[in-house]
C-alpha cells in the first residue's frame, strides 16, 4: 500500500506515542457526562464536566492553546494550559502529545471547568486529556478564507456517498437529514400505535416474488436446494396476517428490485405498508392524508415543505382527481370504454414510445407517466384506476372496468398507494393469470408468478380490508428538500471503484493541482507559488509530494523554472 506523506507522518507519530507508553487506542470506558450541547444549554461558571469527541480545529500559543471538539451533538471550544495541565515538572503531556502527536481528527478525552472566554465564548478549562483514538488519515477539512469563501470542501457526490462516514464528520449539516427521517419513522410509529395497528415482521427471502410487478434479485437456498428471492413487496404476507385474524398491522420493510438506479430510484429501498381491516380506500384517503399532515409536522415543525422550486402543504384534506379526468384533462383523450388497440394508437399518437409487449393497463399508465403525472405539485389523490393496472386491487363499487385504488401524488412523483384490497379468491385468480399472460407476451413489469399459498388463504376468508403502501425514502426526500435519494441514504448502492486510489493527497497537494487544472496543466514555479499562497514548509512538502508521487514535473525554460501536472 502506498501511503501519502500525511500518513507515513501520522503511523510516525503513532509509534512516538508507543514509545511514550501512551495506548493510542485504549480499551477502557471514557466515563462522558456531558455533550457539547449539554456543556452550552445548562453552563455553570466553574461545573466540572467530561467531554470526547474529535478534534477538529487547533490553535498553539507556546503554553496555551486552544482546540475545537465536536461530538455527536456539535463543537465546544477547549483551552489548555501547559502548566494547569502538567503541575509537576514533566510537562510531556503538553509539550510532546497535544502539541506534537494529536492530529485534526484525533478523539480525545478531555476533563475539565466550564468558563467564558474575553470574547464571550462558552470553554472548557482542561484539566486533563486522554487519547482515545488516533486517526491515520488526514481528514478532507474545508476552509475558509478572509472573505468568507469556503475552500477544499468536500462535495464531489460519488466520494461523499461511498465515504458517508467521512461526509458526516466533515459536513455536520447533513447528519440532520438522516436525524429527520429517523423522526419520520418514529412519528408513523407513533401514529399506528396509538391507532391500535401492531408492527409486524414478515420474510425477505421469499419462495415467490409477490406483492408487486418488478424484476428480484434472486439467490440460492443450500440447505433447502431451492432458489429465493429478495422481496419486491411484503403485501401478501401482511394480508395472511389478516386472514389470520389481526385488525391492523403494519411494516417498515426493506425491499429489493433488481431495476435501474437514478436520482429517484435505489435497488435497496425502504417502504411502510398497513394494512387495516373493515375498511376501504375512501377511509385510507383521510386516514393517510392525516398521518402525511402529522409526520411533516414532527419532521419539520410544519405542514408545509419546500421541495425544489415549490413550496408543498402536507395539511389536511387534498385533491382528489380520477385518472380518467386526469388523462382527459392533460391530453385530451377519454380512456373509458376503449380497447388496447384503441389506446395503443392513442398513446402512439402522443409520442409515447409503446411496443406489442403493453398490455392495457401498461399503456394506460405510460399515458399518465409521461403526460399528467408531473402536473400535480400539491398532495393530489388520483383515484379510481383500470383494473387492468390493479390485479391486487378491489373491482369499483359502480364501474366494474375500474379499481378501487388511490396513488398519491406530489411535486410529479407517487409517495403512496393504496387499495379496497381485492379478497374474492376466483377474482384474484382470474387477474394472476391474466398477469401471467402479460408477462408471456414479454411484458417484464407483470406477475410472473401465481402465489397459490396466498390464493389459498383467501379462499379460507379475508375480510373487507383496505392497504396503503408509502415509499419512506422518496417521503423524506420531500421533507428535507433533496432531490436525489442517495442524499437521504446513509450508504447508497454504488458502482465498484474502477481502481483503488493510490494516493491520497493533501489539502495543500489538491489545491497546486487544481491551480495548475486552471492554468493548462503547465505555469511558471514563481507564478504557481504565489498563487498557491503556502508557508514555506508546506509549500516545500507539498512539491516534494507531487514530484515523488510523478503527478507534477518541473523543466527549465531559459530562465524560467515551468511546472507540469502529469498526473
Amino acid at each position: 500500500m502506498q501511503l501519502s506523506e500525511q500518513e507515513i507522518i501520522r503511523r510516525e507519530k503513532l509509534g512516538k506515542l508507543r514509545e511514550l507508553g501512551i495506548n493510542p487506542y485504549p480499551a477502557n470506558l471514557f466515563p462522558v457526562d456531558h455533550t457539547s450541547k449539554q456543556v452550552k444549554d445548562a453552563f455553570e461558571e466553574g461545573k466540572k464536566v467530561i467531554v470526547a469527541g474529535r478534534v477538529m480545529s487547533t490553535r498553539i500559543q507556546g503554553k496555551a492553546s486552544f482546540a475545537s471538539l465536536q461530538d455527536s451533538e456539535g463543537r465546544v471550544q477547549i483551552y489548555i494550559n501547559r502548566d494547569e495541565l502538567c503541575p509537576g515538572e514533566d510537562k510531556t503531556l503538553y509539550n510532546e502529545v497535544f502539541k506534537k502527536l494529536v492530529d485534526l481528527g484525533d478523539f480525545i478525552g478531555v476533563e475539565g471547568e466550564l468558563f467564558t472566554t474575553q470574547v464571550g465564548e462558552k470553554s472548557i478549562r482542561a484539566t486533563n486529556f486522554t487519547l482515545l483514538s488516533k486517526t491515520l488519515r488526514p481528514l478532507p477539512l474545508p476552509k475558509t478564507d478572509a472573505e468568507g469563501n469556503l475552500h477544499d470542501g468536500f462535495t464531489d457526490p460519488e466520494l461523499r456517498y461511498r465515504q458517508r462516514y467521512v461526509d458526516l464528520v466533515v459536513n455536520p449539516q447533513v447528519k440532520e437529514v438522516f436525524v429527520k427521517r429517523t423522526k419520520l419513522f418514529n412519528a408513523m410509529r407513533n401514529f399506528f400505535n396509538t391507532a391500535g395497528y401492531m408492527e409486524v415482521e414478515t420474510p425477505v427471502l421469499q419462495s415467490i416474488p409477490g406483492g408487486a410487478a418488478a424484476r428480484p434479485f434472486i439467490t440460492h437456498h443450500n440447505s433447502l436446494d431451492i432458489p429465493l428471492y429478495m422481496r419486491i413487496a411484503n403485501e401478501l404476507y401482511l394480508k395472511r396476517l389478516i386472514v389470520g385474524g389481526f385488525d391492523g398491522v403494519y411494516e417498515f420493510s426493506k425491499n429489493f428490485r433488481n431495476e435501474g438506479m437514478d436520482r429517484t430510484h435505489n435497488p435497496e429501498f425502504t417502504a411502510m405498508e398497513i394494512y387495516v381491516a373493515y375498511k376501504d380506500y375512501n377511509w385510507m384517503m383521510e386516514f393517510t392524508e392525516n398521518l402525511l399532515e402529522h409526520c411533516a409536522v414532527a419532521v419539520n415543525g410544519t405542514a408545509d415543505a419546500t421541495f425544489g422550486e415549490h413550496h408543498v402543504s402536507f395539511k389536511a384534506p387534498y385533491a382528489r382527481v380520477t385518472m380518467t379526468d386526469a388523462i382527459i384533462k392533460y391530453t385530451g383523450f377519454d380512456i373509458s370504454g376503449k380497447s388496447e388497440k384503441e389506446i395503443f394508437e392513442a398513446a402512439k399518437s402522443m409520442g409515447i414510445a409503446v411496443d406489442e409487449t403493453m398490455g392495457k393497463g401498461k399503456l394506460i399508465d405510460e399515458i399518465f407517466g409521461e403526460k399528467c403525472e408531473g402536473n400535480f405539485i400539491q398532495p393530489t389523490f388520483i383515484t379510481d384506476y383500470p383494473k387492468e393496472m390493479s390485479p391486487l386491487c378491489k373491482e369499483h363499487r359502480d364501474n366494474p372496468d375500474l379499481t378501487e385504488r388511490f396513488e398519491l401524488m406530489v411535486c410529479g412523483k407517487e409517495v403512496a398507494n393504496a387499495y379496497s384490497e381485492l379478497n374474492d379468491p376466483i377474482d384474484q385468480r382470474e387477474r394472476f393469470e391474466a398477469q401471467l399472460k402479460l408477462s408471456e407476451r414479454g411484458d417484464d413489469e407483470a406477475t410472473q408468478f401465481i402465489d397459490n399459498d396466498f390464493l389459498r388463504a383467501l379462499e379460507y376468508g379475508m375480510p373487507p380490508t383496505s392497504g396503503l403502501g408509502i415509499g419512506m425514502d422518496r417521503l423524506i426526500m420531500f421533507l428535507t428538500n433533496n432531490a436525489s435519494i442517495q442524499e437521504v441514504l446513509f450508504f447508497p448502492q454504488m458502482r465498484p471503484e474502477k481502481k483503488a486510489v493510490e494516493v491520497e493527497l493533501s489539502a495543500e497537494e489538491k489545491g497546486i493541482i487544481e491551480i495548475l487544472k486552471a492554468n493548462e496543466n503547465a505555469m511558471p514555479l514563481n507564478l504557481l507559488k504565489v498563487k498557491a499562497d503556502l508557508s514555506g514548509k508546506k509549500w516545500d512538502a507539498a512539491m516534494k509530494s507531487l514530484s515523488k508521487h510523478a503527478l507534477v514535473k518541473v523543466a527549465v525554460n531559459g530562465e524560467d523554472k515551468i511546472v507540469e501536472h502529469i498526473g
